[in-house]
């Protein structure tokens, strides 16, 4: 497994029920809003600052998504996917990246086609039975409640990277 996750070089998230804990919510004037947990969001910026890709592929569109991913210094993100493959194979075309580099995280069926194809998967502890066989990794935490954060330590450990992260917060005074 340590070789699957030295290989891992972008990491690709799903939103909801991955990043958030899967419930749209809206207001009495239609307003959408949605729930990030702020942990996830600490790994994904450390993951960015350290080299690595992250990119959103989400099936729904929501300005709360692309707010959510400016904030965190995502560049890469895709809103109202129907063929997350197609959307895929785009990105690691501009990145000149193989699926062995791919680190997938999503929690339901419309994800199985990226899982059967990343080199590394993981699911949030909430996620729909279909897919755990396509799991390598599955957090202990439900969506939006820090299973991205789980899932982004366990590469940025494999790789060393996660120590380093911990020693330049440690000198910082």
């Amino acid at each position: 497994m340590k070789k699957k996750l030295e290989e891992i070089k972008i990491i690709i998230l799903d939103v909801d029920g991955t990043m958030t804990d899967g419930k749209i919510s809206y207001d009495n004037n239609g307003i959408e809003t949605k729930s990030f947990d702020v942990k996830d969001g600490m790994a994904i910026a450390q993951a960015i600052k350290h080299g690595l890709k992250v990119a959103i592929i989400t099936g729904r569109t929501s300005k709360i998504v692309e707010y959510r991913a400016s904030e965190l210094g995502i560049a890469d993100i895709y809103q109202g996917v129907g063929n997350k493959i197609a959307t895929l194979d785009e990105l690691l075309a501009k990145y000149k990246y193989t699926y062995e580099n791919v680190a997938y995280m999503g929690d339901d069926i419309n994800d199985i086609p990226a899982m059967m194809r990343a080199g590394y998967v993981g699911i949030t502890a909430d996620a729909v039975s279909d897919i755990e066989e396509f799991a390598h990794f599955k957090s202990k935490y439900n969506g939006g409640y820090g299973a991205v954060r789980e899932f982004i330590e366990t590469i940025l450990k494999a790789n060393g990277i996660w120590s380093r992260i911990i020693e330049e917060y440690k000198g910082k005074k």
